[in-house]
């Protein structure tokens, strides 16, 4: 067998020189801290806030559908693990295409995980505010989101290892929420409330139709985001670059578990489901409502304040450290301005980069307070740049090792890959209209962009040539 990474570089922290960069990113992180990156970026209390609509549109099936969506989840954590091996660098799934395919696919690849990355926060910190507004609605919903995005952004400016240690705590105040609400739903079930115990969360044949089970996987994929975070904290790692690999499979796991056993509880707890079927969740307590189904008011409000806690500032947190990093890898090879390229010297962190992540947010989130449906908008479109992003993964695997590598090993190289890519790609297929044409919009954009510097040399061959002669770069 030829070997698979043949012109990847060597497991280590001197890796990435074997590209032309110099190690600026500060190596502290170690795979503990991966995995918690990655929960806490998917959020192991997720469903709480997206609970009603894939109800509806799984036709009560919700457990089933985050089933469904771990799996298209684990056969692209295959594809980005496969990936981190042959090019351990910071930039995620544009580093990837970029080095494994060509140039211009790489930017677009990029372009499109931006339409995921530079929403995100901004998705995150709106939520947050619009649900401490609901608990509070004397400090006005403004004033929550600057609380928000500058608390974050402090500590993001203050280093990866007070980011990973806040990480911790959050994660565990996380944990310790859903822990008391499955006590006390089960608890409760077996009280005889709500709907009592039943399998019908996972099969229903009343409802059961695969178009509405993948139309609803293309909601509940929000709540998994952020597993493909890890891969950019490559250069901050400081084990090998498998280890990548190993964290994103471990967070997904530990993080799907949680997700398909919380909402087949609150499954179990919903007062009506054909009501809630027939009707939808346009206030977003669905979840809220079957955890006071379980034990009253005091639950409606720990989950209503915790999930706006945790999609506020701990996700959101880890969200803008991501993006963070997704620009410094872009503008480091002369894709975006220059100045995302700066590294705080003291702190060790691309300081400009996280600035700008903190500006868009906050203006973007107080744009979208206006909009009526601003949520539902954002979130169609952070899905379809994230599917659209793990597609062209997926097909740069095949490309990289079969292809170019001629490598043998057909199930990680070659058959995970492409039943990942056709998972997704039914999954974008029954997505909203809505999601598709916005999402092809900027799908186009970030075509024309690409032609337009592929023209001006902007988008070399990376195997083939350093990065810019820029004495920042190298």
């Amino acid at each position: 067998m030829t070997s698979p990474t043949a012109g990847a570089p060597q497991d280590g922290a001197s890796g990435i020189e074997q590209f032309g960069y110099t190690q600026e990113l500060k190596r502290t992180l170690k795979f503990t801290d991966l995995v918690v990156y990655g929960l806490i970026f998917m959020v192991p209390i997720a469903p709480f806030a997206i609970f009603g609509g894939v109800f509806q549109a799984s036709g009560g099936m919700a457990p089933l559908v985050y089933a469904i969506a771990l799996v298209a989840m684990l056969l692209s954590a295959n594809s980005y693990a496969q990936m981190a091996q042959a090019f351990p660098m910071s930039g995620s799934v544009y580093t990837y295409a970029a080095r494994g395919i060509a140039g211009p696919v790489g930017f677009v690849a990029g372009w499109m995980i931006l339409l995921d990355y530079i929403l995100i926060p901004a998705l995150l910190y709106l939520a947050a505010a619009l649900a401490m507004n609901g608990i509070i609605p004397g400090i006005p919903l403004v004033a929550w989101l600057i609380a928000f995005v500058g608390l974050n952004t402090v500590i993001n400016y203050l280093g990866i290892q007070l980011t990973a240690l806040v990480n911790k705590y959050m994660l565990a105040l996380e944990l310790i929420v859903l822990a008391i609400f499955l006590i006390v739903g089960i608890i409760a079930i077996a009280q005889g409330r709500g709907q009592g115990f039943s399998f019908d969360a996972f099969f229903n044949p009343d409802t059961f139709s695969m178009p509405l089970l993948f139309g609803a996987a293309s909601i509940a994929v929000l709540s998994f985001l952020g597993f493909d975070a890890i891969s950019t904290l490559a250069e901050e790692n400081t084990g090998t670059s498998k280890s990548l690999g190993r964290s994103m499979f471990a967070a997904l796991i530990l993080v799907g578990v949680l997700f398909i056993v919380q909402t087949w509880v609150a499954s179990m707890l919903v007062d009506d489901p054909a009501a809630l079927i027939a009707n939808g969740d346009p206030t977003g307590v669905a979840f809220y409502q079957a955890a006071a189904n379980a034990g009253g008011q005091f639950m409606f409000i720990l989950t209503a304040a915790s999930t706006a806690i945790a999609w506020g500032f701990a996700n959101a947190l880890v969200a803008q450290a991501a993006t963070s990093r997704l620009l410094f890898a872009m503008a480091r090879d002369r894709q975006l301005p220059k100045f995302l390229r700066k590294i705080d010297k003291k702190h060790g962190v691309p300081v400009n980069a996280t600035f700008l992540v903190a500006g868009v947010s906050l203006v973007l989130g107080i744009y979208l307070t206006i909009l009526p449906d601003g949520l539902i908008t954002i979130s169609a479109l952070v899905n379809f740049g994230a599917l659209t992003a793990f597609l062209v993964l997926n097909f740069t695997v095949v490309w990289w090792y079969i292809v170019k590598q001629k490598s043998r090993r057909w199930f990680v190289h070659l058959v995970f890959p492409v039943i990942g890519f056709l998972i997704l790609a039914v999954v974008l297929y029954n997505a909203r209209a809505e999601a598709q044409l916005l999402g092809v919009v900027w799908l186009a954009i970030g075509i024309i962009a690409a032609v337009l510097l592929s023209r001006r040399g902007r988008l070399r061959d990376p195997l083939a040539e350093t990065p810019a002669d820029d004495a920042a770069v190298r």
